[in-house]
């Protein structure tokens, strides 16, 4: 059974960094995509940015140049750095794992505040 456990969320002030880290189990992580999407209150869920098994990366126009993605097929993990944050970035986000031609699976989420 596929697990995704998501942390490092949390506030931060405007212009700070994160760093997002999803742990996978019970998948054949090296040949999945991951990503990570995200939710604001009132708003759908949106992707934020992917990165497949080959390590070719998605990033949704808003977050370019300020996040990044990438994985580590060794330990399972997916991680998006997130800098120069701004409000607009606040959300619940969450990871994915998507093998080919299936749903995705979800983790549960973490949550991000960027307030002053």
């Amino acid at each position: 059974q596929v697990q995704l456990v998501e942390s490092g969320g949390g506030l931060v002030q405007p212009g700070g960094s994160l760093r997002l880290s999803c742990a996978a189990s019970g998948s054949i992580f090296s040949i999945s995509t991951m990503g990570w999407y995200r939710q604001a209150p009132g708003k759908e869920r949106e992707l934020v940015a992917r990165i497949t098994s080959s390590s070719v990366t998605t990033y949704t126009d808003s977050v370019k140049g300020r996040f990044t993605i990438s994985r580590d097929n060794a330990k399972n993990t997916v991680c998006l750095q997130m800098n120069s944050l701004r409000p607009e970035d606040t959300a619940v986000y969450y990871c994915s794992l998507q093998y080919p031609f299936q749903q995705p699976y979800w983790g549960k989420g973490t949550q991000v505040t960027v307030s002053s």
